[in-house]
């Protein structure tokens, strides 16, 4: 069998639709045209927004496609200790800091900037409590303040010189994480962020090429560097296409007409389905 494991990784935050549908199809086609692993991963780290109804929609409607995976099912929320360690390690590498503010004082803080940064996520953390001393951090933590754990983006980038990484469309690509500042490891409520759990998992997963929309190409620069940090395995990446509506945007879980329970409810087929979202396997 191939060395190839890929994973389908949705959060459970909403139905699936069509663009989902064709990332979980060009996933599943590149493991079994290598005749490799396909791993189905439930990211519901968001628990105000992850509901137990959308998780088994979303395996249903997988199943009603024809996928099949290995079991079992990696959850995120069943694991949380094990990006503790990660974000341990980080911290005593002293590459983080607690960050005490709420998005208000944030937008605040840059407004008062007048100018700041914008990265690919939006405007750049100004780093506002990067500079605090370790007896203000404690003074805060002692009194209750709620916090976050960002990763001072300048001292890792040092730490780990030029890094890069392969797409299997666009070949080497050189990593600039710095373009979005100071990012957050650890949300205020405890659990992992996005980058953190996502990273860790395709580490402890033996993920060998991760498959997802382009929307998260520039995403791909702060998990090679947390890799970089953690020393972990690195793996291929292959960004596909995304689809989108006719007004040109991306298609979302809000809409409805797009959505697998809506148009299984009206008749439509698997292959309906397919069609619809515009499968083609050499895509």
């Amino acid at each position: 069998m191939s060395d190839i494991v890929t994973r389908f990784a949705p959060s459970p935050t909403g139905y699936l639709h069509l663009g989902t549908v064709y990332s979980a199809l060009f996933t599943e086609n590149a493991a079994r045209e290598a005749d490799g692993r396909f791993l189905v991963r439930i990211e519901d780290t968001d628990q105000s927004r992850c509901r137990q109804e959308f998780e088994d929609q979303i395996l249903d409607d997988l199943r009603w496609l024809g996928l099949t995976w290995e079991e079992p099912i990696r959850r995120q929320s069943a694991h949380l200790n094990s990006y503790k360690s990660a974000i341990e390690n980080l911290g005593t590498q002293g590459l983080i800091y607690p960050c005490f503010c709420t998005r208000k004082e944030i937008l605040e803080e840059i407004d008062t900037a007048g100018v700041a940064p914008h990265g690919p996520d939006g405007p750049v953390y100004p780093g506002t409590c990067r500079g605090l001393s370790e007896a203000e951090r404690e003074e805060k933590i002692s009194a209750g303040m709620a916090y976050a754990l960002r990763v001072d983006i300048e001292k890792a980038h040092v730490r780990t010189g030029e890094i890069t990484w392969y797409d299997r469309d666009k070949g080497e690509v050189i990593a600039h994480p710095e373009r979005f500042g100071d990012v957050v490891v650890a949300r205020k409520d405890g659990w992992p962020s996005y980058h953190l759990a996502v990273t860790w998992d395709d580490h402890l997963q033996g993920i060998t090429l991760v498959t997802r929309g382009n929307d998260l190409f520039e995403a791909t620069d702060i998990h090679r560097l947390l890799q970089a940090l953690l020393n972990l395995d690195t793996p291929e990446y292959h960004h596909h296409k995304l689809l989108l509506d006719p007004q040109g945007r991306r298609l979302a879980k809000r809409d409805k007409d797009v959505n697998i329970k809506s148009l299984r409810e009206a008749g439509k087929t698997p292959d309906d389905v397919k069609m619809m979202c515009g499968w083609l396997p050499d895509d």
